[in-house]
Order: C-alpha cells, then sequence, then structure tokens
C-alpha cells in the first residue's frame, strides 16, 4: 500500500509579500490554473494514493486553510505541528503514524509547493521508485538538470541499483558555484535533488533510529499515543524537545554513506518555485517580455519589457520606460525589486522583520 505524505511548511519569503506567514505560498494560485499549489500536488498523488492514503503536515496557523482547500482529506490526516521543526520531524511524524496503521506501508514524501507540468511522467517515476524501495532502499526522484543550477543540490549518481531500477546515490552535493554546477551537468552524473522520497517506513524508522536516536523516541512515543485522549497533551510536551533538522542531513546523507540509497530519474517538468523571476519563467510572456500574473487589463505598460507585474490589489499597475523588474501590488504592501535581483526578497523581509513590521509579514 503507497502513502503519500505532503510537508506544508514555511511561509515562501522569497515570494512576498503575497506569501507571508499566515498565507504561505503553497495556499495560493501561482501558476493561473485554478488550483493552488498544495491543491495540484494533492491532485497528482490521488491516482496512487488517494484521500484515505495521504496525509499533510503543516502548522496549526496553515490547518483551517489546508482543510478547506483539501475537503475531501479526513481531518484526521491533518496532522498539525505546534511549532516548525524542520522536515526530519515533521516527516518522520507522519512516517511513525502511518507505520501504526500499516507497518509494511511504502511512504512518498513531495512537497506541497512545486510544480510539475507532465504528472503521467510524475506518477512513473514514484511508482519506479516505490518499486526499488520494496527491497530495502530508501529512495530519491533526481531530477534530471536542464541546466547549471546553483540553486538547488545534486545528487551523484553511483551503481545501478540490483533491480536495474535506478542507481545508488554515491553522494548528496550541496548548492555549488556556477562553474561547479557547470561541471555537474557536463558529466552527466548527477541530478539535482529535489527532497522528493519514497521508502518502506519501517527501513526509514530503523535508520531513523541509527542516526537519531532521541528524535525517533520521541516521535514513536507521540504517535503512539496519536488518536487517543493523550495526543495533544503528548505532542505538546515532547514535540518542543525534538531536534531542528532536515531529512536530508540528519538521514539520507548518512544513509547513502552505507549504501542504502538509491535514485530514479525525474524528468517531467519540475520547478521549485522559489522566488518571482522563477515563477514568471513557467508562465506565458507577451511579446515584450512582460508576464502578468492575473488579468492582463489590470497592467498598462508603454516601452516596458521584461517585467513582471502581480496586480494582486484589484489596482491598476501603469509602467512607463522600465525593464527588468518585479512589480508586486498587493493591498497593503507594494514591492518594486530587479527582476535579477528576485532571491534578495528574502532580505527585505528580514530587515522589515527588525524593525517591527510583523503585521505585514
Amino acid at each position: 500500500m503507497f502513502y503519500a505524505v505532503v510537508p506544508a511548511g514555511g511561509s515562501g519569503t522569497r515570494l512576498w509579500p503575497v506569501s507571508r506567514a499566515g498565507t504561505p505560498k503553497f495556499l495560493h494560485d501561482l501558476t493561473g490554473d485554478g488550483r493552488t499549489l498544495v491543491q495540484a500536488t494533492y491532485e497528482r498523488l490521488l491516482p496512487m494514493a488517494g484521500p484515505d492514503r495521504t496525509f499533510v503536515v503543516t502548522g496549526g496557523a496553515h490547518a483551517p486553510q489546508i482543510a478547506r482547500q483539501l475537503p475531501a482529506l479526513p481531518a484526521d490526516h491533518v496532522l498539525v505541528e505546534p511549532a516548525p521543526r524542520d522536515s526530519a520531524p515533521a516527516i518522520g511524524l507522519a512516517a511513525a503514524i502511518i507505520a501504526r496503521q500499516d507497518p509494511e506501508a511504502i511512504m512518498g514524501s513531495f512537497a506541497s509547493d512545486h510544480v510539475v507540468r507532465d504528472e503521467a511522467g510524475f506518477q512513473d517515476s514514484v511508482r519506479a521508485a516505490a518499486a526499488a524501495s520494496a527491497d530495502g532502499y530508501l529512495m530519491t526522484i533526481g531530477i534530471v538538470p536542464t541546466r547549471p543550477e546553483t540553486g538547488y543540490g545534486y545528487l551523484r549518481r553511483g551503481e545501478p541499483l540490483p533491480a536495474g531500477i535506478g542507481n545508488l546515490v554515491a553522494e548528496f552535493k550541496e548548492k555549488p558555484p556556477r562553474e561547479v554546477a557547470e561541471a555537474y551537468v557536463a558529466s552527466g552524473s548527477y541530478w539535482w535533488n529535489a527532497s522528493m522520497f519514497v521508502w518502506r517506513v519501517d527501513v526509514f524508522l530503523d535508520e531513523l533510529k541509527r542516526q537519531q536516536p532521541g528524535l525517533h523516541e520521541g516521535l514513536c512515543r507521540i504517535a503512539a499515543a496519536w488518536g487517543t485522549d493523550r495526543q495533544d497533551e503528548t505532542l505538546g510536551v515532547i514535540w518542543p524537545t525534538l531536534p531542528r533538522v532536515t531529512v536530508d542531513y540528519g538521514v539520507m546523507e548518512g544513509a547513502a554513506a552505507r549504501g542504502l540509497v538509491g535514485s530514479v530519474p525525474g524528468d517531467f517538468g519540475w520547478y521549485d518555485v522559489g522566488d518571482w523571476d522563477t515563477l514568471a519563467g513557467l508562465l506565458p510572456a507577451a511579446a515584450d517580455g512582460n508576464v502578468v500574473l492575473g488579468s492582463s487589463s489590470a497592467h498598462i505598460g508603454i516601452d516596458t519589457h521584461n517585467t513582471v507585474v502581480v496586480p494582486h490589489s484589484g489596482r491598476v499597475v501603469a509602467t512607463l520606460g522600465v525593464s527588468d523588474l518585479v512589480v508586486v501590488d498587493t493591498d497593503d504592501v507594494l514591492l518594486v525589486c530587479a527582476r535579477d535581483r528576485a532571491q534578495e526578497v528574502r532580505q527585505l523581509v528580514d530587515e522589515l522583520r527588525a524593525q517591527g513590521h510583523d503585521a505585514i509579514l
């Protein structure tokens, strides 16, 4: 039985001011297809898992919105974190709860804020990873790189897996500088690390116990109380004591060193929507290179080129004689920045927080 887990956390600061702490990017329709990012993630997993075998892990502030956006998801399948503790506790909690229901389950974890263009191709890769995971490997889906990207981590491929599905992961690599990324892509031996994981829950929990014994013990105690009248109390007491650690660093890198991690290729139009410039690359551009997220009539431009316009307030945005900008207009904030510095919007958020402007963050 395949179970799908969707971690839905973070505030997406590089997509501020649309993405905020109370309404992060996965709760928005950013691609114009009529679905929020978390709805699209959920729907592309439905053919493999279905609502009864899908879980979303999110914060308390977002749980009501998740429930409204995913009405078919059982209410008790929205797992609420009392506070952010990073991906290993979030994914581990879901794994521990699933293991109590189905000790032989195969589980996949997929971020709530990614865009996939070829959903059938995505499902084929997930099924291949699930088949390989049955042999005891912690599987990833490695994205076939289309360019020397410096904003992603990489997986270095090793020997083919014994069953002939995918390869061992020889090493996890951090986000590289440009010249290193170019060498990775030219070698043909590296895939992007999209943090898409598929494994048997018993294998993952055993490895978690080996590498993170305190985290494993805490999650097992929480899972043992899940669904009982002790659930909230146990969660509230134990969760703040759990270490903050990513599943990549806390589990997968060490498992790869032991030859336990495999990967299958993914070539299905995958995008990590991290900032306004990246998002614009997914959307149709006009002849002048401008991209408008929303109604094109909300932007009036003269001698304006290669500019991203997000008219989110209902006002008309007018531009004259500018190029290569990002303009995001919301009810209470106007953002204007150079398009090639879109990843630095996070610094603006940090500065606003330091100045006490929490109400707009």
